[in-house]
């Protein structure tokens, strides 16, 4: 697999992570990098992408929880090991990796933004080109997406949701 084949892979989890919140918050693609991993057994020059997004939808201290669950609940259905989880009051985090060895951070930053990070294995190295924006996502691609200004009538509300509500965001 080649780093592009790689970074084609990370987008992938990137938008099926972001299509799996019910109802949809905006999101846009944020700074990508690439690094060197070294060399192979075979002498093949290796390095790793990490493909990044965030979420602009304001998601209210009352719903992080449900909205970090959410995305929990999607990667084990999906086969990802939670591998931690951060229960930070203001910067909860949750860290998985899939069976091919991706790995992924969901982090709530400043401002309560939440981060998702995807990073692949060690691959071929290669040319990566950036990644292409979903439709109706706003392009920030090599630069940082502002913090967020989208507001949901669900995600953004300031009351905690009812055991019945928290239903209704599950796939």
């Amino acid at each position: 697999m080649s780093m592009q084949e790689a970074a084609e892979e990370a987008d992938k989890i990137v938008s099926s992570t972001m299509r799996a919140v019910k109802p949809p918050v905006a999101w846009a693609h944020s700074v990508s990098s690439e690094s060197s991993c070294g060399t192979s057994g075979e002498g093949t020059r290796t390095g790793s992408v990490t493909r990044r997004a965030a979420v602009l939808t304001v998601i209210s201290d009352e719903r992080r929880g449900n909205f970090l669950g959410v995305l929990e609940r999607h990667w084990k259905k999906s086969g990802y090991e939670i591998t931690s989880v951060r229960n930070h009051p203001d910067n909860p985090a949750i860290f998985a990796a899939t069976p091919d060895d991706f790995r992924m951070s969901l982090e709530v930053g400043y401002k309560g933004q939440v981060f998702l990070d995807v990073t692949t294995p060690c691959v071929a190295e290669s040319e990566v080109a950036p990644p292409n924006p979903e439709p109706g996502e706003p392009e920030y691609t090599g630069e940082k997406p502002p913090l967020p200004d989208r507001r949901s009538d669900f995600w953004s509300a300031r009351t905690p949701v009812t055991s019945g509500g928290s239903e209704s965001t599950a796939n």
